[in-house]
């Protein structure tokens, strides 16, 4: 046999021992574990055992070096969880990362998940006064959406949404706030019909049927709506064609702005964007709210809801900021392992 033959032969059987599997690093195969050295953590009453050996260095090594949500706690997640640090946000923290990292999560996506719950950054102010809401005035949770009538997505979340909030009786305040977008033509009448619903007091029965006809949201069919829901319609047409109406929307819309909105739905959770990966966007809504339920102690109803159909001015509150999580401050002491959130 010629050397080069040989060669040839020789490529042929080193391919053909090495390249029979595909293996991720530390599952097995030598040197492929050694980017996940780290020693595994435990911590007290956390179950770990369900993971892989990857997972569970990915896991030991985001509560190793990320720092405790609470500001007056500057250690790690799993120094305050063993240590039993006066702080509640640590466990429900460390059970969030655990899931995150079965749901195979990257490093940065983990960090970034971590901050949009537990960080004092990631919590908006926004203005709920004269905001149509239902649910009760002291719920422990409250959810804000920002929302179009003739966006396909928003309709479609409006049943998830209706089914959190009657899942969650007593424990969630709800709020409405217009941001109609320019690619739908009837988006703006539509949101002016429901303010002029809002002033009868039937913004909620508005709501509901301008969403289960949003393909149809021309004039004349929104004002047959208008009389379904039993609207005074002299009323409902001087009200949605006035200029109060219109700087209604609009003040909405720059709110919206402001957020740096990208799109709809935008859904805030006790301040919070919620995001969702849409593999499951129901189990991640509950996700967020038992999570916040948790961290404001709220095992219980708080109260009877209100009614479906609140008056105009519904919500008293004049802005909601409550992220339920005691977020960590941005000043930590020089030389700290860990990472803030």
């Amino acid at each position: 046999m010629s050397s080069k033959a040989l060669a040839v032969a020789g490529l042929v059987a080193l391919l053909s021992s090495r390249l029979t599997t595909c293996r991720s690093p530390g599952e097995g195969g030598g040197d492929a574990s050694q980017p996940h050295s780290e020693q595994a953590v435990q911590l007290k009453g956390i179950d770990t055992s369900s993971l892989t050996a990857r997972e569970r260095s990915d896991w030991s090594e985001s509560v190793s070096h990320l720092l405790s949500p609470c500001p007056d706690q500057a250690v790690s997640l799993a120094q305050c969880v063993n240590e039993n640090r006066p702080c509640r946000a640590c466990q429900p923290a460390v059970r969030l990362l655990l899931n995150e990292v079965r749901r195979g999560r990257t490093q940065s996506q983990i960090e970034t998940s971590y901050r949009d719950r537990f960080s004092v950054d990631r919590v908006k102010n926004i203005d709920l006064n004269d905001t149509p809401s239902k649910g009760p005035a002291n719920a422990p949770v409250v959810i804000v959406e920002f929302a179009d009538f003739e966006c396909p997505a928003c309709g479609a979340t409006q049943p998830l949404l209706d089914q959190l909030y009657e899942a969650h009786q007593g424990q969630m305040r709800f709020f409405y706030k217009h941001y109609p977008l320019p690619m739908h033509p009837n988006a703006e009448k539509a949101a002016r019909a429901a303010v002029a619903a809002m002033r009868q007091g039937k913004f909620w029965e508005m709501h509901a049927v301008l969403f289960k006809n949003q393909t149809a949201l021309g004039v004349e069919n929104v004002e047959k709506l208008a009389q379904g829901i039993g609207l005074d319609m002299a009323r409902f047409r001087q009200d949605r064609d006035s200029e109060a109406t219109a700087d209604f929307v609009a003040k909405n819309r720059k709110q919206g702005e402001a957020l740096e909105l990208t799109g709809t739905p935008s859904i805030f959770i006790n301040g919070r964007k919620f995001s969702s990966t849409g593999e499951n966007q129901a189990q991640d809504f509950e996700d967020w709210i038992s999570l916040e339920l948790e961290l404001t102690g709220a095992g219980a109803p708080a109260a009877p809801a209100a009614s479906a159909a609140p008056a105009a001015s519904a919500a008293p509150s004049a802005s909601v900021a409550k992220a339920a999580a005691p977020a960590a401050s941005s000043a930590r002491p020089a030389g700290s392992a860990a990472r803030a959130p």
